[in-house]
């Protein structure tokens, strides 16, 4: 049976116990990325990673995981490793940034590392976090899926297009992936799908049920040339 991966939604960093780093995902696109595949691929086993603070939940019934942390996400993507032919659309918002040292800052502009499971706003005094990055999860996932048809993302909210297709084109090479969908404000409306074969020019797709079935036909391609 052909085993097809999403991952949707966002991961966090923990800046304390009750505090979270984390961006604007819902997870909308990869929930319904897995349930159009769930519907058009009844001879595939569709597995959805979904971020716990996703706020938009797939309709279907997938088989679905949460995670919290990228390291979470990883893990469960290592859970799922295989080296049979299957397909990754690593569809996920993942934290660029993680936390590092905590710093209260004093009076006389020294700083003070500071430990607790929930920093005091009670002195009114600022405090400074390091922002550590956070290791990439797609150039890890070729090991994890030696056969698999991988697609990542490439979403840029600032630049030109032929600066984001430099950096689309840099994300199959350093991820060795097979397709990357860009999109965002510096892609424009609809999305663009790059692949390794044809670096230099891409397709363009204008909606979101487009792109799913453009994702399905290249996954089913990949099964069954």
């Amino acid at each position: 049976m052909m085993k097809c991966i999403v991952t949707a939604g966002p991961t966090f960093e923990s800046l304390d116990d009750v505090r979270r780093l984390t961006n604007f995902s819902t997870g909308r696109l990869g929930s319904c990325l897995a349930d159009y595949l769930q519907e058009r691929m009844p001879e595939a086993r569709i597995y959805l990673l979904r971020g716990l603070a996703s706020t938009f939940q797939a309709a279907g019934t997938l088989e679905v995981q949460s995670f919290s942390t990228p390291s979470d996400l990883l893990e469960k993507l290592r859970s799922l490793a295989t080296d049979q032919p299957c397909a990754i659309f690593h569809a996920a918002a993942v934290n660029d940034f993680g936390f590092g040292k905590i710093y209260e800052k004093r009076e006389d502009g020294s700083l003070e590392e500071l430990h607790s499971g929930k920093f005091s706003s009670r002195n009114q005094r600022p405090l400074l976090a390091e922002l550590v990055p956070t290791p990439k999860i797609l150039p890890q996932l070729r090991e994890l899926f030696p056969k698999g048809f991988i697609v990542g993302w490439k979403y840029e909210v600032e630049g030109t297009l032929p600066e984001l297709l430099a950096k689309a084109r840099r994300q199959l090479e350093e991820s060795r992936s097979d397709l990357c969908v860009m999109n965002g404000p510096a892609y424009g409306l609809g999305f663009g799908l790059l692949s390794p074969d044809s670096p230099e020019s891409f397709s363009k797709v204008e909606n979101m049920e487009a792109l799913f079935e453009a994702l399905r036909e290249k996954a089913s391609k990949y099964f069954c040339p």
